[in-house]
């Protein structure tokens, strides 16, 4: 059951194909990170205009990777929800177009619910239910997961996302965009108990987040307040660049830590899954680890290529919503 996959959500030109919802035939990621970068962060019309030159090559090397031809296809997948609205329209698009043209069935999937289901590809023990932890660039968020379509979201952020956090954060250390990585590296070098910020426990009862605080906590420790910031050096030493990357970015590992095993306990579940261009970060995933070991929790992590935005976890998704009857007529609607 080979299923081509469509991802257009944000700044990546993602087609895939997979077959069976597991086995990863071709996965094919066309990068926009040099555009965006001298501007610190995505420009959504410049990451439209990428997407239109980009997606029928990258749809076109997808197939030829699989070895198959558009009409060898069960279905076509696209995430349609949520994103950029002038780049889901464009990815939303073409698989309309493809799924009319070859007659096959449309799958539309929601790009959060995909980055759950990434864990799943290239293997064959269990994976739900769970708790699922995604945290990207738009999403910080936690689910509750019974199956690959039955998920109840426990907690949100209320503000930034923790992907959102570290970019900007590097931004305010004078770090390359994108800025996971950047912080991920330059932490590496640095002390995570250097600058002891506040976590933003929120209501511990609770599963929202929230970064916005530790981000201006962040700002004021680089550029001081008040008459503080007037006095301020403005450039840190390498290696307090590498301190505070390192203490802000425990800071954020331990609340994404903390909530998630608490959730696994609430929920009564013995599975943690994390998800997510964040899920990438060395630190995260070693943290959570020894986490889930201490507690008794198996912990799945996706290959770090299937974390970040790709469209193997968009067509690995839709072939259960094919299997569970679920398909979309051709007015289906992008949705931001």
């Amino acid at each position: 059951m080979p299923i081509l996959g469509i991802e257009t959500s944000c700044d990546e030109t993602c087609a895939a194909v997979v077959e069976d919802g597991r086995r990863v035939r071709a996965s094919v990621v066309a990068s926009q990170v040099d555009l965006h970068r001298k501007y610190g962060g995505v420009v959504p019309e410049i990451a439209s205009r990428a997407h239109l030159e980009a997606l029928v090559p990258v749809i076109d090397e997808a197939l030829a990777e699989a070895g198959l031809a558009a009409d060898a296809l069960e279905a076509v997948a696209v995430v349609h929800r949520p994103g950029l609205i002038g780049s889901l329209l464009l990815g939303l698009a073409a698989a309309k177009t493809l799924a009319w043209v070859e007659e096959k069935p449309l799958l539309g999937i929601d790009h959060v619910e995909s980055h759950i289901y990434a864990a799943c590809l290239e293997r064959t023990a269990p994976v739900f239910p769970c708790v699922a932890l995604v945290v990207s660039g738009g999403h910080t968020s936690l689910y509750r997961c019974d199956g690959p379509l039955e998920q109840t979201r426990l907690g949100a952020t209320t503000d930034d996302a923790a992907g959102e956090a570290f970019d900007k954060v590097a931004a305010l250390l004078g770090l390359p965009y994108p800025g996971g990585p950047s912080i991920d590296a330059a932490a590496a070098h640095g002390s995570p108990r250097a600058v002891p910020f506040s976590r933003p426990w929120l209501d511990r009862e609770a599963f929202d987040f929230s970064f916005s605080g530790v981000k201006t906590a962040v700002l004021y420790h680089v550029r001081g307040q008040g008459a503080d910031a007037k006095r301020r050096r403005t450039a840190l030493s390498e290696a307090e660049v590498a301190d505070v990357a390192a203490s802000f970015q425990e800071c954020v590992v331990d609340v994404l830590v903390g909530k998630t095993v608490r959730a696994a306990d609430a929920c009564g579940l013995d599975r943690v899954v994390l998800g997510g261009g964040v899920a990438a970060n060395r630190r995260l995933r070693e943290r959570m680890q020894q986490a889930a070991e201490e507690v008794g929790l198996d912990l799945v992590l996706p290959e770090p290529r299937f974390c970040t935005d790709n469209a193997a976890m968009v067509a690995g998704l839709a072939c259960h919503r094919l299997r569970a009857g679920r398909v979309d007529a051709l007015d289906l609607e992008a949705r931001a």
